[in-house]
């Protein structure tokens, strides 16, 4: 892993959200993006090297409402870059964490994406994510 790439927080509407983001960052959101396989609406915020990414549940039944209804909005996830993410989540099986996706995805802002079950992370959903070039 090379670093934190993204921090994930859920939300319940975006169109409340990104202004709030907007003051609080004293920033712009620079994308908003649609993820149909995840069935969430995305928006980024960048601060320095770090990115803020806000996901919205679009299907009514997806994780991410599920998540609000469960812990209420707030950190979904921390996103990790990763040189290899096929070589980082045999290393992560290796090490006895649980990868919940076989394959990597494609997932938001051009990344393949997998996840890491919360239960050996200490409750932390992890996102590990690399550049589809």
């Amino acid at each position: 892993m090379i670093k934190v790439e993204h921090i994930g927080i859920a939300v319940k509407d975006l169109a409340t959200s990104v202004p709030m983001y907007e003051r609080l960052l004293d920033t712009l959101c620079y994308k908003r993006e649609t993820v149909s396989g995840e069935g969430v609406e995305t928006a980024f915020f960048q601060q320095g090297d770090t990115k803020i990414e806000l996901l919205e549940d679009l299907r009514g039944d997806g994780v991410i409402k599920r998540f609000i209804e469960k812990k209420g909005e707030g950190i979904h996830h921390i996103a990790f870059q990763t040189v290899d993410i096929r070589a980082e989540m045999a290393r992560l099986t290796a090490a006895g964490f649980r990868v919940l996706d076989p394959e990597p995805r494609i997932g938001a802002d051009n990344k393949w994406v997998c996840f890491l079950h919360p239960k050996e992370t200490g409750g932390v959903l992890i996102e590990l994510c690399q550049d589809r070039d």
